[in-house]
């Protein structure tokens, strides 16, 4: 039977900040007989590929893994709450899960941002060798506790592409009073240089590049960017991965409802999470390799890497932004400084084993 709530206290409306979210109170009555019912709110139009087909497989998996037990009904961006509001929506307990990126809640939760990707920071699996066998996770875990949230890794995208642009940047002078899309630490970074940057909701974007309101924008890479049709309002596609090596997405749990549950379907909720980031990992590979030939092939987009003057800007301007968050903010310092001395720990091994090969390859295979 559906999990009954005892309490008859009537729901109570959050503050200003978060108008339209209310708080849910979590009993804990789980027993092998029940099915328990969430819901999860995300970031991503409804079945939007990757992204909110990869919320839908996280769903999917638990009720698999929990033999019915645990039921996840996917919400799209607005469906419950708009893109921008899945934080404050779970913490609140309006809904039970959500599934986004971590750097969306940036003016929330500062640390929050090193949870998504880093400028010239850790590859996808240096990052999920943090999180798994580091300590990321137990940090994530104690940044949302404060928030009433339990995080996970649901997702990554692997490398992102620099963005769209409507002019070729031929030097650092192309890059001052563009107006692009780009959130989180590379947001901070692009400022730094001249350009006026913007979190834009991925469903706005394309409609922002076409009225001019944007002048180019990062969305995802490849697979991403072509259903959103990103090639029809921009001509140059740059591939100067600095911003996102690695952007990893998030899965929330409202902490009540964590705590309320029983210690197998806590599990069953933490592999399926940790089984949903590999899958789409795996799915970024292979569909951003078919989606790139479909761009430059069939609708002739044009590949450029960044000149040498704006990487040095951008990486110097990233340098500032990270030492400017961590002295501003102790949580931050506590999960850069772990990440770091992660990076650096597992770099040389990096240098050594995947790029030596990619370049050996390339030598060799061209």
């Amino acid at each position: 039977m559906e999990r009954r709530n005892f309490l008859k206290t009537s729901l109570k409306t959050l503050g200003a900040g978060t108008a339209g979210v209310v708080a849910a109170p979590f009993v804990n009555t789980a027993s092998a007989q029940e099915t328990i019912t969430w819901n999860m709110v995300t970031s991503w139009p409804k079945n939007f590929p990757a992204l909110g087909t990869g919320a839908n497989d996280f769903a999917a998996r638990i009720e698999r893994m929990s033999g019915g037990r645990m039921r996840v009904k996917v919400h799209g961006a607005g469906e419950m709450v708009p893109a921008m509001e899945v934080f404050d929506a779970v913490s609140a307990g309006t809904a039970e899960m959500g599934h986004s990126a971590s750097y969306y809640w940036r003016g929330k939760v500062a640390a929050a941002q090193f949870f998504t990707a880093v400028p010239f920071g850790m590859t996808t699996t240096e990052t999920n060798a943090w999180l798994y066998n580091g300590d990321g996770q137990s940090l994530w875990d104690e940044v949302y506790a404060e928030h009433n949230l339990k995080p996970f890794p649901v997702g990554n995208t692997g490398t992102q592409m620099a963005g769209w642009f409507k002019k070729e940047i031929k030097s650092l002078d192309d890059m001052q009073g563009l107006k692009l899309r780009l959130p989180g630490l590379a947001g901070e970074a692009m400022s730094g240089i001249g350009v006026t940057t913007m979190t834009t909701p991925g469903s706005e974007i394309f409609t922002s590049m076409q009225t001019g309101v944007l002048d180019a924008a990062d969305w995802v890479g490849p697979y991403n960017d072509l259903a959103f049709g990103l090639h029809q309002v921009a001509d140059y596609y740059y591939t100067s991965a600095w911003n996102e090596p690695s952007a990893v997405l998030e899965g929330t749990v409202n902490l009540d409802a964590w705590k309320a549950l029983p210690d197998d379907l806590k599990a069953v909720v933490t592999e399926a999470a940790r089984a949903s980031n590999l899958a789409m990992i795996s799915e970024f590979a292979l569909r951003n390799a078919e989606a790139l030939k479909t761009l430059v092939d069939e609708h002739g987009v044009k590949l450029r890497s960044f000149p040498d003057d704006v990487m040095s800007a951008l990486h110097e301007s990233s340098r500032e932004v990270l030492q400017k968050q961590i002295d501003s903010d102790e949580a931050s310092r506590r999960v850069y400084d772990s990440y770091r001395t992660f990076q650096q720990k597992v770099r040389p091994f990096t240098d050594v084993g995947e790029f030596a090969y990619l370049k050996a390859r390339e030598k060799q295979l061209g």
